[in-house]
């Protein structure tokens, strides 16, 4: 997994919508958010470049509530805190990474996180 990359002085994207797929269409494994059905190569191309815009976007906050949750998980104030090496585990991340999200998390608890709103630490 990457490292986590805050970007503190970049403005945030506003994501594309990411339009709501039927069930049968998500089932189809050749549908994608309908792009095969386009064929204006000017069109695809704007319609991709949104979506891959908002997968990232979307990705980047997740990103970062994963690392508040760990902080969280982690406060030594909690009297069920976990270490670490239980967040690692369960989050499926390197105890290094996990010690890296920690901090991460903490910085943006503090105030490091623009858009987060307040975040209550315990």
């Amino acid at each position: 997994m990457a490292e986590p990359t805050p970007r503190r002085n970049e403005p945030r994207l506003r994501p594309a919508p990411l339009l709501f797929e039927p069930a049968e269409a998500a089932s189809d494994p050749e549908h994608f958010f309908d792009l095969e059905s386009i064929d204006d190569p000017r069109a695809l191309l704007s319609r991709a470049t949104e979506l891959t815009l908002a997968f990232r976007a979307a990705a980047d906050r997740a990103v970062e509530f994963q690392a508040i949750a760990a902080a969280q998980l982690a406060d030594p104030r909690r009297f069920d805190r976990l270490t670490t090496a239980d967040i690692a585990e369960r989050a499926e991340w390197t105890e290094d990474y996990a010690k890296k999200m920690v901090e991460f998390g903490r910085d943006l608890m503090r105030g490091g996180g623009e858009g987060l709103g307040p975040v209550d630490p315990v």
